[in-house]
């Protein structure tokens, strides 16, 4: 490798934790954020409680935090295209995919057409996933 060669490893943020009540959601929504702004391959899991993080038509207006789902929407922007959803834990919680939000991100590779970014993973397909990951954080 050449001085001045970046290196790009992958890197996958597992989000375990319901949106509210704790940082932890907020906090990896913003590290991911900077992640990629630095050009760095980042997938992002929904596991367990994580889940709840994508639902849709989210109101903390009673709880008196601020809503930052929205935010999940622009993670295409960001060219992250990879959002692995546990497909137990949605399961576990009574939710299905059709509760999330769409996620989308523009494929430049496909004259800009609109694609999913939202992967509906088991555990066993999770566990190879990120078997292939460089770093894991779990929040």
């Amino acid at each position: 490798m050449e001085d001045g060669d970046q290196v790009i490893k992958k890197f996958m943020y597992m989000n375990r934790k319901s949106p509210y009540g704790t940082i932890y959601a907020l906090e990896s929504l913003e590290v991911v954020l900077i992640a990629a702004a630095f050009d760095q391959d980042v997938s992002l899991v929904f596991a367990d409680d994580g889940v709840y993080q994508l639902m849709k038509g989210q109101n903390t207006e009673e709880i008196g935090m601020k809503n930052f789902s929205p935010t999940y929407s622009a993670l295409g922007d960001y060219d992250i295209k990879k959002i692995y959803i546990e497909k137990e834990s949605l399961e576990e919680r009574g939710l299905s995919l059709d509760d999330l939000q769409d996620l989308k991100y523009e494929d430049e590779d496909d004259d800009w057409a609109e694609k999913d970014s939202i992967h509906l993973v088991s555990r066993e397909e999770l566990a190879e996933v990120i078997d292939q990951q460089d770093v894991v954080f779990s929040f």
